[in-house]
């Protein structure tokens, strides 16, 4: 079976050099951390994690530290249930992902969300804001769609409006910007009104997530972040292997295999292009995106499964993704690259999306 769906862009999951270095830090210190980080759970492993994490992110965030939680998830539940209450006001796409949401509603703050990637409402509901402190919660590469955040014109009305600005860069930490640093160094950003999510379980191979932030934030969830207090740490091999995979993201290796995964998401979208307007009677739309995650927009629910499973027939893995994931009507074949994905493996799948279209034509 080959597979189009994984987060794992850079293919660093199999990489030897992680097994390796995971098989070590168990030696070094053990199978499982045994208790939360503020009991016993917290390594010296976990602390030059976050102190190479911090580091990485310096350029962005003045002072930065960093602070690791045992999913993206968590994190962002942590982020928003700790940093807002009822004098908060939180600004979020209408796009952003689940645990977005739930942070949101969770911490019982207003929440005020706008159409997608639209900055002249969320300047408007910022100028009518009363609350002192204010939230804005985005995505930076949108999960479903693969489409950037415009971060650039979020921090400035971040900056006008006395706002913080929260980034879940999970699928753009370790693939975008020089050297993989995410969507900050992509877009050159430097503020301290910058608070960035960033996870471990994609483009790094492994698992977990970080919050990199304002000491003065990082002091607060340590205090109030009720994921982060009551969970068992995450085992500190895990910890010590991904300092060897932020090595392998920001090395040559790396940048080679960046410029891979570009090159088949060219490849994959220029086909994709002349397949959808040599059958236009299908309705099919491919996104906008320029990253890993290329949605191929069907419409119709039955529509998108009949597809997925016609490339199933073929060996070919891509799932569908229908509502509530999606708005109504855009059912779709959420196709996502690795770098690992050869010039062959793309066109096998553009052979089976043929096929499939010729056979609904």
């Amino acid at each position: 079976m080959l597979g189009f769906c994984s987060n794992d862009y850079l293919g660093l999951a199999n990489h030897p050099v992680l097994i390796e270095s995971l098989a070590e830090g168990a030696r070094l210190f053990g199978a499982g951390s045994g208790a939360s980080h503020l009991v016993s759970g917290h390594s010296r492993a976990h602390a030059a994690l976050e102190d190479d994490l911090a580091a990485w992110l310096a350029p962005h965030i003045p002072g930065a530290r960093a602070l690791t939680f045992c999913t993206g998830y968590m994190a962002n539940l942590a982020l928003l249930t700790a940093l807002a209450d009822a004098q908060t006001t939180i600004f979020s796409d209408k796009l952003n992902h689940a645990s977005l949401i739930d942070g949101a509603l969770l911490s019982k703050a207003p929440l005020r969300r706008f159409a997608h990637r639209d900055l002249t409402v969320l300047s408007q509901q910022l100028e009518a804001c009363r609350t002192p402190i204010k939230l804005i919660v985005t995505d930076a590469v949108f999960s479903m769609d693969g489409d950037v955040a415009d971060l650039p014109g979020m921090l400035t009305l971040a900056e006008q409006h006395d706002a913080y600005l929260i980034v879940d860069d999970a699928h753009g930490f370790g693939v975008l910007g020089p050297y993989g640093q995410g969507t900050l160094a992509h877009f050159d950003l430097y503020s301290e009104r910058i608070i960035y999510m960033g996870t471990m379980g994609k483009a790094a191979g492994m698992g977990g997530a970080f919050v990199a932030a304002h000491p003065t934030i990082i002091n607060w969830l340590i205090q109030a972040a009720r994921t982060y207090i009551y969970s068992t740490a995450t085992p500190p091999a895990l910890a010590h292997a991904l300092r060897e995979s932020l090595r392998l993201i920001r090395s040559e290796e790396g940048e080679k295999r960046r410029v891979h995964l570009q090159q088949r998401i060219a490849q994959l979208r220029v086909a994709l292009s002349a397949l959808i307007e040599g059958h236009s009677e299908l309705g099919w739309k491919l996104g906008v995106s320029e990253t890993a995650i290329q949605p191929l927009i069907v419409g119709d629910n039955a529509a998108a499964l009949s597809l997925a499973a016609a490339l199933d027939a073929k060996s070919l893995w891509v799932p569908a993704i229908r509502p509530p994931t999606v708005p109504v009507g855009t059912a779709r074949l959420r196709i996502t690259l690795r770098a690992t994905h050869s010039v062959d493996d793309v066109q096998c799948l553009i052979t089976g999306l043929s096929q499939a279209a010729k056979a609904l034509a």
